[in-house]
Formats: C-alpha cells, structure tokens, sequence
C-alpha cells in the first residue's frame, strides 16, 4: 500500500467537496459526474436539434394534457386541455369568464355562464337577448361551423393546430443546463437568451416537451401524460342545445 501524504489527502477531500457542491447546485458539469449519465441522451445534442427531437416526440403519439396560459391580443387564456387527435376536452378561462369545450371529430361544443352569452368582448350591448343567454347557460352549446366562435374555439381543442404553433422558439437557440420540471429531469433550450422563449425537454424516455416559457411574456405552459389515451364522447343529450346556424354574440 502507497502511504499519501497529510497534504495530498486534504488536496483530495477539498476536490471532492467542490465536486459534491456543484453537483448538489445548478451546474452539474465538470468533476466525474455526467449529467446526461442514464438518460435519453438528447442533453448531448445542439440546441437546435433537440428542438427537432423535442417537435418529432410531441407530434409522434397521439394524446397529450397542458394547461397554463397563453397570451394572444392581449388577452390571457388559462388553459387546461387534454387533447388528442379526433378530439379534445378541458376547460378555459379569461377575464374571470370560465368555459368548457368538447370536441368530437369535427363537432365543438361549449359550456359557459349566461353572462358569456350576453355580452360582446365583456361590454354589455344592449341589445343581448337576455332570454337566449339564460337558455343558453350552463348548457352544452353545440358550435356551428360557420360561426365566428367556432374558428376561434377549435383551435383549443387540436392537438395538432395548436402544439403546431407553440413549439417553436424564436432567435438563435442555445442549451440553458440540466433542470427539473415536476421531478422528471430535463434539457433547457433557449431562443435569442430567453427573449425567444424557452422549452424543457424530457430526459428521461422519449424527449417530450415538458415546459414551454413563450417568447414576449405570451404565457407559461406544462405538458404531460404524452401517449396516455382518455374518452371523448358528445354531451348528454339532455345537456346539449343545438341553436341553429348562428350563435348569439359572445
């Protein structure tokens, strides 16, 4: 046995206490420890291909939930949606309005409060049909096709359209560290240094979108249970209302 020295034995335990601190910390680069050990691998790659793997992954299974917000015109939408690709179910918030959408195949249907039907971009008109918003309420409203509320709902409920425009970040991309998102371990990428957004990505099993920060302060969202299938099935026929080819203004 080599005896060493008391010096080389304090050298050792101090580069082993610098190696447990920034393991424990937030770099976990460097000394012996590879933070892409027992992973997927995809924290190996450049930022702009695990943005590819990350899109490919999302677009390759069938079901998915995310909720969060997304800020468009200036107007915030609380999201919390389970979709997959003949349909879609889950709810929706903004300005304090809370409503329910269904979608099956090509049929939307929305739930929401007498005050939604009554009123015009939160301003009372005048000219609301109280009598028609009071009907309406707290029904399963199917949507026709050529309503203005029909394109501007759907696109909550398509897996597709809607992760189709979320999942691209802006600007120059680049790596951000090793995180973690609701315990599941992941790759950071940015856009532009974060002004572009940002998107964690799964490193355990395939490499899933996990979290999305949208460019320009436009909304947080958490994505999870990818592949897990769920029933959609049309509203109770006692709780669908079916107005006809033109829905009051809402």
């Amino acid at each position: 046995m080599i005896p060493i020295s008391p010096g080389r034995s304090r050298r050792v335990a101090l580069a082993g206490a610098v190696c447990a601190l920034l393991v424990t910390g937030t770099a976990l680069t460097g000394c012996s420890e590879d933070p892409n050990e027992g992973t997927n691998g995809v924290g190996r790659l450049s930022a702009d291909q695990i943005q590819d793997r990350a899109q490919k992954a999302a677009g390759s299974v069938g079901a998915v939930r995310l909720h969060g917000t997304v800020v468009t015109s200036g107007r915030t939408y609380t999201l919390d949606m389970r979709l997959k690709e003949d349909g879609g179910i889950g709810s929706v918030t903004t300005k304090g309005e809370t409503f329910r959408l269904v979608r099956v195949d090509d049929q939307l249907y929305l739930k929401a409060g007498a005050s939604f039907w009554g009123h015009e971009d939160g301003k009372d008109d005048g000219k609301a049909d109280a009598a028609a918003a009071d009907k309406l309420a707290e029904k399963y409203v199917k949507v026709p096709q050529g309503d203005p509320s029909y394109k501007k709902f759907i696109g909550f409920t398509d897996k597709d359209v809607l992760l189709g425009g979320l999942l691209t970040l802006h600007g120059k991309l680049a790596t951000d560290g090793h995180h973690e998102q609701s315990g599941v371990r992941t790759i950071r990428v940015t856009g532009d240094e974060g002004s572009g957004g940002t998107l964690d990505v799964s490193l355990e099993g395939k490499p899933y979108p996990v979290r999305l920060v949208r460019a320009g302060k436009a909304g947080t969202l958490t994505f999870s249970s990818w592949g897990t299938d769920f029933p959609v099935e049309k509203p109770a026929k006692d709780d669908t209302l079916d107005y006809g080819q033109q829905l009051p203004a809402s």
